[in-house]
C-alpha cells in the first residue's frame, strides 16, 4: 500500500475556518487545561486522604482505606463513563437535569476533572501517607514536645517534610495524569487525542497527525519534568533523598 506523506497538511484548512496546526494546539490548550484543574483537585484530596490515614483514629483510617481502595482498583476507563453517564442519574433529579443541561465543552469538561482529579487522588494518597510514615517516629513527638496540636504538626512539621520525600513519585503522577488525560476523548472532551481524531478523519493523514500529537505530548511532559526536577533538586531532604555530584538522585 503507498501511503501519500504531506507534512504541509498543518497548514491546510480545517473545518471551520482554522488551520489543522491550530485545531491541535486547542487540542493541547484543553489537555492542559484538564491536567492542571485535575492535579489540583488530586493534590488536595490526596493529602487530606493520606493524612486520614496515619492518625490515630481508627474511623479516619477505616474511610482513607475505603476511598483508595475504591478508585485505585476501578479502571480510569469505567470511572470517567460512570462520571459523565451515571452520575447525574444518581442524584436529585432536579440536580441531574442541570448537570445534563450543562453546554458542552464545559459539560464534558468538569466530569473529566472530577474523574482524572479524584482517580489520580487515590494514588496520590498512598504516596502522602508513605512519606509521613517513612518520617522519624522523633519528629511528631518533637512537635507534640513542643506544645502543636495535631493539625499543627501535619501542617507545619510532618507534611513539608513528606512532600519534600515524595516528590519524585509525585512527579511521575503527574506524567501519568497528563496521559490520561487522553481517556477523555472517550466521552467526547476534545483534547489532544480528539482533535488528533478529528485531524485524521478530515484529512486521512493519520501518520502526520499522530506524530504531531506525540511530539505534542513529549514536548509537554519534558517540561514537565525538567521543572520537577529542578524543584527536587531544590528541595531534596538531606539524608532523605539527595542528589550525588552527578545530579542524580540517590
Amino acid at each position: 500500500m503507498n501511503y501519500n506523506w504531506n507534512w504541509h497538511i498543518f497548514w491546510e484548512a480545517a473545518p471551520g475556518g482554522e488551520t489543522y496546526f491550530q485545531t491541535l494546539l486547542w487540542g493541547l490548550a484543553w489537555t492542559v487545561g484538564t491536567a492542571v484543574l485535575s492535579w489540583i483537585l488530586a493534590l488536595a484530596m490526596g493529602t487530606l486522604m493520606g493524612v486520614m490515614r496515619t492518625v490515630g483514629a481508627p474511623w479516619a483510617r477505616r474511610i482513607g482505606a475505603c476511598y483508595v481502595e475504591l478508585l485505585r482498583n476501578v479502571p480510569l476507563l469505567v470511572q470517567m463513563f460512570l462520571w459523565y453517564f451515571v452520575f447525574p442519574e444518581l442524584v436529585p433529579s432536579g440536580l441531574g437535569n442541570a448537570i445534563k443541561q450543562i453546554p458542552p465543552p464545559w459539560g464534558i469538561f468538569v466530569p473529566a476533572v472530577l474523574c482524572l482529579g479524584f482517580y489520580t487522588s487515590s494514588r496520590v494518597a498512598e504516596q502522602v501517607r508513605a512519606g509521613i510514615e517513612s518520617l522519624p517516629p522523633g519528629q511528631r513527638m518533637a512537635a507534640t514536645a513542643l506544645g502543636l496540636t495535631q493539625r499543627q504538626a501535619y501542617r507545619y512539621v510532618l507534611l513539608p517534610t513528606a512532600f519534600r520525600i515524595i516528590l519524585p513519585p509525585l512527579s511521575s503522577e503527574l506524567l501519568n495524569l497528563i496521559k490520561n488525560t487522553s481517556v477523555a476523548f472517550t466521552i467526547g472532551l476534545f483534547e489532544l487525542v480528539g482533535a488528533a481524531r478529528s485531524m485524521q478523519e478530515f484529512s486521512f493523514q493519520v501518520f502526520e497527525t499522530f506524530a504531531m500529537a506525540t511530539l505534542f505530548y513529549l514536548l509537554l511532559n519534558l517540561v514537565v519534568v525538567f521543572c520537577m526536577t529542578r524543584i527536587e533538586r531544590r528541595l531534596a531532604v538531606p539524608g532523605f533523598i539527595g542528589l550525588n555530584r552527578g545530579g542524580q538522585q540517590s
